[in-house]
């Protein structure tokens, strides 16, 4: 059986794995969103997992919540790097402050 112990170490290992991906990747900015991501995955599944050893519903929906905003920034940020790739040839991470005025 699965218990909630369970929910929390993989939580737990996803979340380590997105700080991990920010702090040791500082040259592409895909792969830090992508880390931004899974941190945020990771605390849905503790929300959920939470809400559902309690017997609640507030934690499920404030995955919904989280997951609206998840995908809204990351359609964003996207958008973003499109368009300052068209300008500028690159996404590298060093060359984002000559976004600066």
């Amino acid at each position: 059986m699965v218990g909630l112990e369970h929910y929390l170490s993989v939580a737990a290992a996803l979340f380590v794995i997105g700080v991990f991906g920010l702090f040791l990747n500082r040259k592409n900015i895909i792969i830090l969103l992508m880390s931004i991501e899974l941190m945020l995955l990771s605390v849905n599944i503790n929300l959920v997992a939470f809400s559902s050893y309690l017997g609640d519903l507030v934690g499920q929906v404030f995955t919904l919540f989280i997951l609206t905003v998840a995908a809204a920034e990351a359609a964003i940020g996207l958008a973003i790097l499109v368009s300052f790739f068209r300008n500028r040839g690159t996404i590298a991470v060093e060359d984002v402050n000559v976004m600066k005025g």
